[in-house]
């Protein structure tokens, strides 16, 4: 017997966490968008079971909002928001956050960075955060959400991945 994805374990942790950190989820009919069943909102992740293929997306797409200012937050999904919008920086930011959120949540790095993700390089995203070489912290640490090794270690205080806070402000 197949689990509905909204009931599975890993997509409730995911949901908990979410509301958790202040990331509304809206359950929505939504169209074709770039990762199925997904689409950002104002402050907010439109979530279409029907079509989601991977609840780990959710984490990734959470992890943009959480890297994008308060401000801009409130202006996702809307004619409003930079055209640039997300920036390298906070795509690699929202990639690294995701792992951040996986690791916290005791959840497989697979259920974000799954096969069919990531321009086919989710094993080499998988290598690299498995040896330590956090592609894109010192953005995440720049934001204020994290400290890198070395700086939490003059400040006594934990290293990625662990988070300091987990959105920006």
């Amino acid at each position: 017997m197949n689990v509905p994805v909204k009931a599975t374990l890993e997509t409730q942790q995911t949901l908990s966490f979410l509301k958790e950190i202040g990331i509304d989820v809206i359950e929505k009919e939504l169209g074709e968008t770039f990762l199925p069943g997904l689409s950002l909102g104002p402050n907010c992740i439109y979530i279409d079971y029907d079509k989601l293929q991977y609840p780990g997306d959710i984490l990734h797409e959470a992890g943009h909002l959480a890297v994008t200012t308060a401000a801009e937050r409130k202006l996702v999904g809307t004619d409003n928001i930079a055209a640039e919008w997300p920036t390298q920086a906070e795509e690699m930011g929202a990639i690294l956050w995701s792992f951040a959120a996986a690791n916290h949540l005791g959840l497989p790095i697979e259920f974000v960075f799954h096969p069919n993700g990531y321009k086919n390089e989710s094993d080499w995203l998988i290598s690299n955060f498995n040896t330590e070489n956090y592609i894109g912290l010192p953005f995440l640490e720049w934001i204020g959400l994290c400290l890198g090794k070395d700086r939490a270690g003059k400040e006594n205080k934990p290293a990625f991945p662990a988070m300091l806070k987990w959105m920006r402000d």
